[in-house]
């Protein structure tokens, strides 16, 4: 293999981008206003995140069944791709609010569903919008200071979910928040996995991308027992002196 990415240590294929990932929450946790950003970023965010875990786990030991070619990694890379946005096209819209509880987002939310629909209908963390066709409910994260905003209609309307999450990311653009304390903790964890890659880049018996699976290691073969060459039987009395000619005369 030759690309640039086999010649890099196996544990920063695996770990840069999780690190990565754990740096851009804890941005995300550290800034002044909330992150609003669509489900389909959030998911292939994500799977970029994982993905180099899935490159030295699981897809390579798939690798050597395709004999080296030079189309594998791409090939498996679309795949992957295509995999991710399956999944996001299935799963329902919505949008994912970084850095905000669930009381401090649902009175923006209640002024957009209001400014949208004036007939709009609310049960528990649900909002119905019968003028515009589509059901948003906002779903909490605990303590993690993330909110989700589902589109739960089985027959939604594209645009009105698109005019509702204009208007609410306008919302949020005047909308102050405190540091969350969770940037502290991602930001660790980020450094921490950066960490964890460059130590074992140091370690003796480093193993990089190229390298591959291990083959297992060669059992020692027993050397075969001298086999005894063959003697005739003896018999009793008989004397196993040459033969003497007679000597003519």
């Amino acid at each position: 293999m030759t690309t640039f990415s086999a010649q890099l240590p196996t544990a920063w294929v695996a770990l840069v981008p999780l690190a990565a990932y754990f740096l851009w929450l804890a941005w995300a946790h550290v800034r002044r206003r909330p992150l609003a950003v669509s489900g389909a970023f959030d998911a292939a965010v994500l799977a970029a995140a994982v993905s180099g875990l899935a490159i030295v786990g699981p897809l390579a030991l798939v690798m050597p069944v395709t004999g080296g070619s030079p189309w594998s990694w791409p090939v498996v890379a679309v795949l992957c791709v295509l995999a991710v946005a399956i999944c996001v096209l299935v799963s329902r819209p919505r949008l994912v609010v970084y850095n905000i509880t669930v009381e401090q987002l649902r009175p923006l939310v209640a002024e957009v569903v209001a400014a949208l629909d004036p007939q709009a209908r609310w049960a528990g963390e649900s909002a119905a919008l019968p003028g515009r066709g589509f059901q948003v409910h906002v779903e909490g994260n605990g303590p993690l200071r993330t909110v989700s905003l589902v589109n739960v209609g089985e027959r939604s309307s594209p645009e009105g979910w698109g005019e509702f999450t204009r208007r609410l990311r306008g919302g949020l653009r005047g909308l102050r928040v405190r540091r969350s304390p969770w940037a502290a903790v991602f930001a660790g964890l980020g450094v921490a996995v950066v960490g964890a890659a460059v130590v074992s880049t140091f370690l003796p018996g480093g193993r990089r991308l190229s390298d591959g699976v291990p083959p297992p290691a060669a059992q020692p073969v027993p050397a075969a027992a001298p086999v005894p060459f063959p003697q005739s039987p003896s018999v009793p009395g008989a004397s196993h002196a040459p033969a003497r000619r007679p000597v003519s005369t």
